[in-house]
């Protein structure tokens, strides 16, 4: 089984950058595919990138695109999930989550391990 633990998200300004981690451990971590899950209040959970377990399929959810990047390195059991141009809306508390397989899904049944989530907050 595997464990996720997120780490990096904190206050930030509108238009600044944050990197949060994920760090795996108790599993295979080349052998599942990984994404990127936030939540703010009052809304539903939302996919915000994912990847595949080469690093080689990847997804965005359309309002992060050309902002945030997702990356994986496998020798470290780590997931990355690189913010820029960050914006108010971008508020939510970020979840790292994994499935067993190949490829990245944007749905968040498909997703079988889940950290506890790192609060991100950027202020306009």
């Amino acid at each position: 089984q595997v464990q996720l633990v997120e780490s990096g998200g904190r206050l930030v300004q509108a238009g600044g950058s944050l990197r949060l981690s994920c760090a795996a451990s108790g599993g295979s971590f080349s052998s599942y595919a990984m994404a990127w899950f936030r939540q703010a209040p009052g809304k539903e959970r939302e996919v915000v990138a994912a990847i595949g377990w080469s690093g080689r399929n990847i997804y965005y959810t359309d309002s992060v695109k050309g902002r945030f990047t997702i990356s994986r390195d496998n020798a470290e059991n780590t997931v990355y999930l690189q913010m820029n141009s960050l914006k108010p809306e971008d508020t939510a508390a970020y979840y790292c989550a994994a499935r067993r397989g190949q490829l990245a899904r944007v749905n968040d049944y498909d997703y079988a391990y889940w950290g506890q989530g790192t609060q991100v907050t950027v202020s306009s």
